[in-house]
């Protein structure tokens, strides 16, 4: 697929049939989210990847409290085969920070402008979103609920210096029906409307 239509065709799905996903796949989509940009080529993220029935049932049962009772969202969320968890690491940033070669010699957070640890990581999940799409699969990118993560790090042993950036849920996409999110309510604003070019007085494109 040319990379526009890649660019175009993307789409947060949430609704997948019962088709298993072929695992070379996966392992494309992990592979190409390690060739997202990283500050100071830190590459402080990592993914936990569940493709196994059982263990997409543990996710589920840890990250929701309404798994026996779902809504049309979440019920159909739950279709996908394969779950990817991006976590990213704080303390790797921090430490690749205080080596010799960037010229920092403390781990001070209050350097950083933004939390640049999360934003590499959502880089390298939009790369497994855009495999997805690639593949001529579906995939959907949403939130942790807060007061679950416990409970998730608890159920897959996820360690204290990784941090969940999100969810992302893989597999044969079906049509949308009843929920096709925010899109289907609302229109794209056009790049030319959003676009401030030279000054941001100047006003859009």
């Amino acid at each position: 697929m040319e990379f526009q239509d890649v660019v175009r065709r993307r789409r947060m799905v949430r609704k997948y049939d019962d088709r298993p996903v072929d695992p070379a796949i996966v392992d494309r989509a992990l592979d190409n989210a390690t060739h997202a940009p990283s500050a100071g080529f830190s590459q402080g993220w990592a993914f936990l990847r569940l493709d196994q029935p059982d263990d997409v049932r543990r996710f589920w049962r840890a990250s929701t409290d309404s798994v026996d009772d779902p809504d049309e969202w979440l019920r159909g969320l739950m279709t996908a085969p394969v779950v990817i968890v991006p976590c990213s690491s704080r303390a790797a940033y921090l430490d690749r920070y205080a080596q010799p070669d960037k010229g920092w010699t403390d781990r001070d957070e209050a350097r950083w402008p933004m939390p640049f640890w999360h934003m590499d990581t959502a880089m390298a999940s939009l790369l497994i979103l855009q495999t997805a799409t690639d593949a001529g699969l579906g995939a959907c990118f949403f939130g942790v609920f807060k007061a679950n993560e416990p409970r998730l790090r608890a159920e897959f042993g996820i360690p204290d210096d990784y941090d969940p950036i999100g969810v992302i849920t893989l597999g044969h996409r079906l049509p949308d029906t009843g929920n096709a999110g925010s899109p289907a309510r609302r229109s794209r604003v056009p790049w030319t409307d959003l676009v401030h070019h030279g000054n941001w007085a100047h006003g859009p494109t």
